[in-house]
């Protein structure tokens, strides 16, 4: 830990020309009173006052130790390369890189002799321009990908055409499918970072401060997550839709029922609940003729976990659950753990609203920053596990390629299959058919 004791606290002048002439060791007294001490409880900080956590961090004129300098320049590079590998955006302008690099100059200046603190010091900025690279390029081809839910052409037809694939005829085995969304889950959140899931915190008190953060990197990573949740809803809802006889409609939603299950078993929650989502829409929703004939038992016990009720309740009892099991596991089909992503931010975004920064005191309130940043750690262990599974190329092509219908669509698709059974129905399929004859 960094945040030591003065007894233990080793010293260098090093930060006192870093941090500028307002933060320069000398706790400025407020009112003629000194700053309280940061409070404790159970080894970790719970509060504090600004100037007393730079008085931990700072060395003084008090103790001025030169025989603990090489440890205290190793503290610094522990830090610093924690940060770089964390957050890497921090740096991404020349002016927090010129800093970067004047504080790195300063630190090897400590370890002339040998020149290990230089080795260590170039191989961290070497990775943190590979990273800056990695992930600009990365967000360069997410935006040339950002292409809305499309239209399987003209949904006005009778029957589909024979040689039309469905998933049915790419991966009949739920199990299978239910590993090949799992490959594509974990390979999503991989380009999640913990600075991306910090921009809702940015975001968010910029708003309250009527800012504008219009410089400040954009969450294509969670945007272009987020979107694949709802195109695998509608995937779902058009690959049941679809399907003319009633028959074989069944046989799909009793499909992705058994997916959902098997997503379930795996710790997939994100796709389950996609799934759930997809078959939950209203074009799915009322194909009561095909409901009737589905076995919906499975399908209740997996509306009991996503249960909204009480705060997700249930799920969060099932995760909890996943969680656990991650942790003793001996092999990485019992280590995955993908929570429901939207959820998952919520819990972040609820965090940083309804707890404030500071206590009352104006000490800075950690028990909120400990409590986001278990939540962030936990996070980036899950998507740490290496899928078990092995690739199936072809399902993936179908599954991130197959053209999925708009929500008009899904409700032509559906009236087709079964007829309009009510007032508002019969209103809004004449609506349909009259905006799409006026297109033609």
């Amino acid at each position: 830990m960094l945040l030591q004791t003065p007894e233990t606290m080793p010293q260098t002048p090093i930060f006192s020309s870093m941090l500028g002439s307002s933060c320069s060791g000398q706790v400025q007294p407020d009112m003629g009173e000194r700053c309280v001490d940061p409070v404790y409880q159970d080894g970790n900080i719970v509060s504090g006052s600004l100037e007393a956590l730079i008085e931990r961090l700072v060395p003084t004129m008090d103790y001025y130790p030169d025989a603990k300098l090489k440890s205290f320049a190793a503290k610094i590079i522990q830090l610093l390369k924690e940060w770089t590998e964390t957050f890497p955006y921090d740096f991404q302008d020349e002016k927090s890189m010129k800093e970067l690099k004047e504080i790195a100059h300063r630190i090897t200046q400590c370890d002339e002799e040998n020149g290990t603190v230089k080795k260590i010091i170039s191989q961290m900025t070497q990775n943190l321009l590979m990273a800056l690279s990695a992930r600009s390029q990365y967000q360069e081809i997410r935006e040339k990908f950002r292409q809305p839910v499309t239209d399987k052409g003209t949904i006005l037809k009778n029957k589909p055409q024979s040689t039309q694939k469905d998933i049915l005829s790419v991966c009949c085995d739920p199990l299978i499918l239910a590993q090949q969304l799992t490959h594509i889950e974990l390979e999503r959140v991989s380009n999640i970072y913990p600075e991306d899931l910090m921009q809702i915190v940015s975001h968010m008190d910029s708003l309250d401060n009527h800012k504008c953060r219009g410089d400040v990197t954009k969450t294509y990573n969670l945007e272009a997550y987020d979107n694949w949740f709802n195109c695998l809803s509608m995937l779902v809802a058009t690959e049941i839709c679809r399907v003319v006889k009633k028959k074989q409609r069944t046989r799909m939603v009793e499909f992705f029922i058994d997916v959902a299950r098997e997503c379930f078993n795996i710790g997939n929650f994100n796709s389950m609940m996609a799934i759930i989502s997809g078959m939950n829409l209203s074009p799915v929703a009322r194909l009561k003729k095909t409901w009737s004939k589905v076995k919906t038992a499975k399908f209740d016990v997996l509306e009991h976990h996503m249960d909204p009720s009480s705060n997700f309740c249930n799920y969060r009892t099932a995760l909890q659950g996943a969680a656990q099991r991650s942790q003793t596991a001996n092999s990485n089909r019992e280590k995955i753990v993908i929570p429901v992503f939207n959820l998952f931010i919520k819990d972040i975004y609820f965090l940083h609203k309804i707890h404030t920064n500071r206590l009352p005191n104006g000490q800075i309130n950690f028990k909120k920053f400990w409590e986001i940043s278990r939540q962030i750690h936990d996070f980036l262990t899950w998507k740490q596990v290496e899928c078990p599974f092995e690739k199936d190329k072809k399902i993936q092509s179908y599954l991130l390629t197959a053209p999925i219908y708009s929500e008009e669509a899904l409700f032509i698709a559906s009236f087709e299959s079964e007829g309009p059974e009510n007032h508002m129905e019969k209103d809004s399929w004449k609506t349909l058919r009259t905006t799409l004859l006026n297109r033609a």
